[in-house]
């Protein structure tokens, strides 16, 4: 897959103008698992920010592995991208 087509993927996503409307794009994007998968990575983020659970804890509240758990904390505090941290700051000022 081209760079391109990133690019453009996250041109349709950013133009967007709601939550109904993302819900139903992402319903028609992704198979019912991979939706799924999105919304429980999403769980796990809010849960890990709150620095009130450990991974266990998480893992009882959601049901997602414990594999998944540290994955999406390794992206929460250790990765480059910022994608999961600058997304909640947009939602803590709301």
């Amino acid at each position: 897959m081209k760079n391109d087509d990133y690019q453009a993927l996250c041109e349709a996503l950013v133009s967007i103008d709601d939550a109904k409307e993302m819900n139903d794009f992402l319903r028609d994007l992704c198979t019912p698992n991979e939706y799924a998968a999105f919304v429980e990575r999403w769980r796990v983020c809010k849960l890990l920010a709150t620095e009130q659970h450990s991974y266990r804890e998480i893992h009882a509240l959601t049901g997602a592995s414990l594999t998944t758990i540290g994955r999406v904390a390794r992206f929460l505090k250790d990765e480059n991208n910022n994608g999961y941290a600058s997304v909640l700051a947009k939602i803590d000022q709301k």
